[in-house]
């Protein structure tokens, strides 16, 4: 079971969230003891899911909490936007699939990154992203 211990909620509607919204992640990351090379993980991570909120969604929101299962503690990024949604969630999680021009690394690239990954969409409704990375993990 896992139990979140604090919570934050970082609307992102412009750049400067996003760079606020950083910040906020890698002092949470430090304050739980979490290690640099898993640090840069979960950073890299919310920044691709940041920036696919900006681009494809017009802006959004992140919860940042801490969690804590068992002995493990962790931060969880739930990204949320209003914007057009995923028609083909399974075709955006292939690697080289994109809409926009990019490489279409990043939804894949950002599961790869972290420890749990979940992915809820509707057509005209939103999108909303999880991730969980453990410090230890």
């Amino acid at each position: 079971m896992i139990l979140a211990l604090s919570k934050d909620t970082i609307k992102v509607t412009q750049e400067q969230d996003v760079v606020f919204l950083k910040n906020r992640v890698k002092e949470v990351a430090v304050k739980i003891k979490m290690g640099l090379v898993n640090q840069t993980r979960l950073l890299t991570a919310a920044s691709e899911l940041v920036r696919n909120m900006m681009r494809y969604g017009g802006g959004g929101s992140c919860l940042i909490e801490v969690v804590s299962s068992g002995r493990s503690n962790g931060v969880r990024l739930t990204f949320t936007d209003k914007g057009q949604g995923i028609p083909d969630i399974e075709a955006a999680m292939r690697d080289g699939f994109s809409t926009g021009k990019s490489l279409g690394l990043g939804l894949p690239g950002t599961k790869r990154l972290v420890n749990e990954f979940s992915i809820k969409s509707k057509v005209g409704e939103g999108t909303t992203v999880t991730i969980v990375k453990w410090a230890n993990g």
